[in-house]
């Protein structure tokens, strides 16, 4: 440290932060005698050579997020012993009752630290076929030596395609038309039927608006790639449930029945034999792959564990898991806080529609909380991401610190209109307060009330500040997408 400048010390102070912010983030495990980063079935189907390799070497990179740090430990077997590879992401593990029969269920959710960031400045995928917030999820049951696994993926539409933040609730998603989407599409593709073999892909965004040219080129492109691996299913999450239609979401779940009676799921038996095998995966996206891909996940996951259980011995013939209300409590709780923790790693703040996870059914209460929950992703999107995103780059070695760098990127002069920001939102945030105490006398007036004037209000000052001083010819509502917020919401 003694070699270091005086602004290079200050640099220091701030790339230390940086890991500091990283690391502070929930849902990093590691475990010193289990290899955390493979699934049952993979770990099922391995050499004796492999079981014998260290934690390290056997690990399944795209889950190790301390890989870079651990970088010059990978190149001398000899201390491999003492490297341990780090997942980011979430586990549950609940001892649980039906019948008088107790078992084990977990819930594990890997997060692959290729092409990891934060929501608007990590979309699509990479050169290598990388998606964008792609995420692994397992859910085990051990039962008197038995085990059983499911596992479905999600990840962010696999072509190239930006969302930058602009100060609209919904930035319009951009489609790149300078470069070779099938290339990149088809790398993965191949990767995923590697790693699970057939794909359904279950696509949740809406058919209309900013997001139907993303469903169109997603279904033409799967048309185009002809791979018999790989079925696309589309369902239009928010017309199919809008007006609180919850019940609709088993149009899709019977729709998927047939292919995931098909596929199975993983269980070997007390004697280590392999008595079924899962022979494909359910890859769900929505934009963010959080909320509408959360919801739909745990249904499908309900539906192998009743098969699961039954097949155990667990449940009697007839017996479903909705009518066991202690596990189905448990269930649910399970799945909304994976929802939470894959919400708060990639977008900053909680899911959004857990109370229908937690509960079956939208509250009031949680559309207020989604309301709170998507203002604070709001802002956090275009104030604060960016720095998010430059610290998980650091972390991963997607950047490194050059000590010879001339000129260091910190450096960049913030222009003044961008520090004003902030106190903006302060004057915004007051105009909902207001608005709040003058709303309308049902709680969808008084919500949808809220929204508009106080995201007005914010806009309205915003766009006059970038505008130089004029807000001529700007129609507030429509600038923000306030209109989009009440709609998904509702």
């Amino acid at each position: 440290m003694l070699h270091l400048t005086d602004i290079q010390l200050q640099d220091n102070k701030v790339f230390l932060s940086m890991l500091s912010h990283v690391l502070s983030v929930d849902g990093f495990y590691f475990s010193t005698t289990y290899d955390l980063t493979h699934t049952l079935q993979r770990l099922a189907n391995t050499s004796p050579e492999f079981q014998e390799m260290s934690l390290l070497e056997r690990a399944d990179p795209r889950f190790v997020w301390n890989g870079h740090l651990l970088r010059e430990f990978a190149a001398q077997p000899e201390i491999h012993r003492f490297a341990t590879p780090v997942m980011h992401g979430f586990i549950t593990m609940h001892s649980c009752s039906i019948n008088g029969k107790c078992f084990d269920w977990l819930l594990v959710s890997r997060r692959s630290c290729f092409r990891a960031g934060v929501r608007y400045y990590v979309r699509g995928i990479d050169s290598e076929g990388h998606a964008a917030n792609f995420v692994e999820t397992e859910q085990i049951v051990h039962y008197k030596g038995s085990k059983a696994s499911f596992v479905q993926t999600r990840g962010s539409i696999p072509f190239f395609w930006s969302q930058r933040p602009n100060l609209k609730y919904k930035p319009k998603p951009q489609i790149s038309k300078s470069v070779n989407h099938m290339d990149g599409f088809q790398r993965h593709f191949d990767s995923q039927i590697i790693s699970y073999g057939k794909q359904v892909i279950v696509n949740l965004v809406n058919q209309k608006g900013s997001e139907k040219p993303l469903e169109q080129t997603f279904a033409k492109m799967v048309n185009s790639m002809a791979n018999g691996m790989v079925k696309y299913v589309a369902f239009d999450f928010h017309k199919e449930c809008s007006r609180m239609r919850w019940d609709r979401l088993q149009i899709l779940v019977d729709q998927l029945a047939e292919q995931q009676d098909e596929f199975s799921y993983f269980l070997v038996d007390s004697d280590g034999k392999i008595v079924t095998q899962q022979e494909g995966i359910f890859r769900s996206n929505c934009m963010d792959c959080l909320d509408r891909t959360n919801v739909i996940q745990s249904l499908l996951a309900r539906r192998s564990l009743q098969a699961q259980l039954q097949r155990l011995g667990v449940l009697h013939v007839g017996q479903r898991i909705e009518e066991q209300a202690d596990f189905e409590k448990i269930y649910k709780n399970a799945w909304a806080d994976n929802a939470n923790a894959c919400a708060k790693q990639y977008a900053g703040t909680g899911a959004l529609k857990t109370d229908y996870t937690r509960t079956g059914k939208r509250t009031q209460w949680g559309l207020i909380m989604d309301g709170w929950n998507s203002l604070v992703r709001y802002y956090k999107n275009n104030f604060s991401d960016g720095f998010r995103q430059d610290a998980i780059d650091l972390f991963l070695g997607n950047y490194s610190v050059d000590e010879v760098e001339p000129a260091s990127p910190l450096h960049v002069k913030k222009d003044w209109k961008f520090l004003a920001l902030p106190i903006i939102m302060v004057v915004a945030f007051s105009m909902c307060i207001i608005c709040l105490l003058m709303a309308g006398d049902t709680w969808t007036e008084t919500l949808a009330y809220v929204l508009f004037w106080g995201s007005a209000s914010f806009g309205t000052f915003a766009i006059i500040l970038y505008n130089g001083g004029s807000s001529d010819t700007v129609h507030i509502s429509k600038y923000l997408g306030v209109e989009a917020l009440i709609t998904e919401l509702l």
